[in-house]
């Protein structure tokens, strides 16, 4: 049995009024042990290192000590290697506590004078800090040990008493109470707690290895555009984002892209307030499997940009960022960990993050040192070639996301699904093509709803192929993660197309890779694309965000971004007169006009028959003969003897 989070977690908080001599310097002189009134050689320096290695290094492989104790940085509590020699020392030979040893200068002769006890338990007085807090202290020194079930927080403390030689008179500078057990939240459980458990109280030191494979969990945008602030905090599988044109959607996107890259996929997002009102920043943060620290990045006016942060504590998995005007973009972490050796951590030479649509079809070729090397091939030379290699899987991956993605069934299109190459006029390629019911069509002459639907597939797929190749490549795992962004997912659509496109995306993983979580996070304008999720969407991993403009923030106005509960709504056109796209009717302008001039004239006392008759009249040119409406209208009109 191992001691609790939660009992480490309130432990550390007890610790932080205490100074730091008394659980390190007083501990390692205790474990000697010291003689009172004598002295003994001893290298303390060495053993306070052993010592600090043993109890205050959470991550074995660093070079950092985690100092728990009283500090006038708590934001800098990771000590140096060589902290024993430096900042232990100078606690042990200048301070006021150097008066409780025999200690001849510039030796390892070392000893407790008489009265130490005297001297510290009155600097424990003099600093108000308490008495030592023995429990609190055992739980972080014993927080790996392996304890027997029946142990209590008594048998804690007595056991730390007893292996720091800790001496009746010794006693006085110590509370020795424990929690009653029965007032604890727990003390043990079966499981060892875990480093990334502890890294989300004692966070990570300076010199950690950055994880891998995080996804977005915030983006906080202040003084930026019609906000002064935005709070997103995307869900763990779907996000979707909704809201009038010109509100923000395409500028989330933009700074998620930014917040996990560090580059922009287009124009940097520009504060459009007076700098001198308010700071402009972006704070963001990007985990994996554990809570990392939060990113703050403000803008600099007078370089008119986004400084990027020094260091990052986690690297985001591979990233597709679907662009409303055809563009893409690819973030792929082992092909920047190479270029980053390739050019140099400091080389200010740009990425190929964002492809035009003609890049991704006919492929980019890039240099680096003067070197011209072949970036991505494209998708009609990678389609071809995958093609015409059977034992290949990229092509078999490609065909399985395509059917994923494609219309329904029974709609005109069918399945997609690909043909014979072919050669076209002017072109020496052999061009893909793709099966419809009435025959083969080259992809570059399809339609534009199929186009962007099979550039998506196949840049999921390449992205995806050419990261476990280059993951190869540089002896690392593959990610685990992958975050999609899609902005306007329903663009060039048939409505029968939009219903399925999204649910079809959440299961695009299957194809690539079992185990591969996906982080999809899509803006729409499109109730469709909405009611297509109804079945699938889960609360505990999925969110919905609505961007409005408050009609009582004018005359200065102020965008606001919420989070709303997802309600499932079952016809499309509850969507369109719902909160999230706000239409009084689901119908067109005319007719929802017409329909309210009717309304007001019923809502009268003493509606005259000319203005019913009027009424009728528009009525009559906007609505269908089988209107639901006019049954209602017609006995209204007949009780004011307007027959119809």
């Amino acid at each position: 049995m191992f001691l609790t989070i939660d009992q480490i977690r309130e432990s550390l908080e007890s610790l932080k009024s205490i100074h730091r001599f008394y659980g390190m310097i007083f501990l390692v002189c205790k474990k000697a042990p010291l003689p009172i009134g004598d002295t003994i050689q001893y290298p303390i320096n060495a053993k306070e290192t052993e010592f600090l290695e043993k109890y205050f290094k959470p991550e074995q492989n660093s070079q950092y000590f985690y100092q728990v104790f009283k500090t006038s940085k708590p934001n800098k509590r990771w000590l140096r290697h060589d902290y024993p020699s430096s900042g232990l020392q100078s606690i042990r030979t200048r301070s006021d506590l150097a008066h409780a040893f025999i200690h001849p200068k510039n030796t390892d002769i070392w000893g407790w004078q008489p009265n130490y006890i005297e001297i510290l338990r009155d600097h424990l007085n003099k600093n108000r800090g308490g008495l030592i807090p023995a429990f609190r202290l055992a739980v972080w020194l014993y927080r790996e040990r392996d304890w027997e079930r029946n142990t209590t927080s008594s048998n804690i403390v007595n056991i730390f008493l007893n292996e720091f030689l800790i001496s009746d008179e010794e006693k006085c500078l110590f509370d020795v109470s424990v929690p009653q057990d029965n007032a604890l939240k727990t003390l043990l459980q079966n499981e060892k707690i875990s480093l990334k458990d502890l890294q989300t109280i004692v966070g990570k030191p300076p010199d950690s290895t950055l994880e891998e494979g995080g996804t977005l969990r915030l983006l906080e945008i202040q003084g930026v555009g019609l906000a002064k602030k935005l709070v997103f905090q995307p869900g763990e599988r779907l996000t979707l984002i909704t809201g009038d044109n010109g509100l923000g959607k395409t500028f989330i996107l933009d700074c998620a892209w930014w917040a996990l890259t560090g580059k922009w996929a287009g124009l940097p997002a520009y504060p459009m307030s007076n700098p001198r009102q308010n700071k402009s920043a972006i704070e963001f943060q990007i985990s994996g499997d554990s809570e990392s620290e939060n990113i703050k990045v403000f803008y600099d006016w007078q370089t008119q940009s986004w400084k990027p942060p020094k260091k990052r504590p986690t690297i985001p998995g591979l990233l597709v960022y679907v662009k409303v005007d055809g563009s893409f973009a690819v973030w792929d972490p082992s092909k920047e960990y190479l270029a980053t050796q390739e050019l140099g951590e400091n080389d200010s030479t740009p990425r190929p993050f964002v492809f035009t649509i003609d890049e991704v079809w006919s492929g980019r070729n890039i240099e680096i040192r003067g070197r011209r090397t072949t970036f991505i091939n494209g998708l009609i030379e990678d389609w071809i070639q995958w093609q015409s290699r059977p034992e290949s899987s990229h092509f078999r991956t490609l065909e399985k996301v395509l059917e994923r993605l494609s219309p329904p069934s029974q709609s005109d299109l069918g399945i997609l699904r690909s043909g014979e190459p072919v050669r076209i006029p002017y072109d020496v390629r052999l061009i893909p093509t793709i099966e419809h019911f009435y025959g083969s069509v080259p992809i570059v002459y399809t339609s534009a709803g199929v186009r962007r639907v099979i550039t998506l597939a196949y840049l999921i797929v390449w992205a995806w192929e050419e990261h476990k190749i280059q993951s190869q490549l540089i002896r690392k795992e593959p990610q685990k993660r992958m975050v999609i962004l899609i902005d306007e997912l329903e663009a060039h659509l048939h409505p029968q197309w939009q219903r399925v496109i999204l649910s079809a995306l959440l299961d695009v993983n299957k194809d690539l890779e079992s185990e591969l979580q996906m982080q999809l996070i899509v803006a729409t304008h499109s109730p469709l694309v909405m009611a297509s999720v109804e079945a699938r969407f889960d609360e505990n991993v999925d969110k919905l965000f609505h961007l409005s403009l408050p009609k009582e923030s004018l005359p200065n106005p102020e965008v606001e971004l919420k989070e709303i509960p997802f309600i499932r709504r079952g016809r499309i056109d509850a969507w369109l007169t719902s909160d999230v796209f706000g239409l009084g009717l689901a119908s067109s302008v005319e007719r929802e006009s017409a329909i309210e001039a009717a309304k007001n004239l019923q809502n009268q006392e003493s509606p005259n028959s000319e203005e019913i008759i009027l009424v009728s009249e528009k009525l009559k040119q906007t609505l269908a003969e089988d209107d639901n409406f006019w049954p209602r209208w017609i006995f209204f009109a007949e009780q004011y003897g307007v027959k119809l």
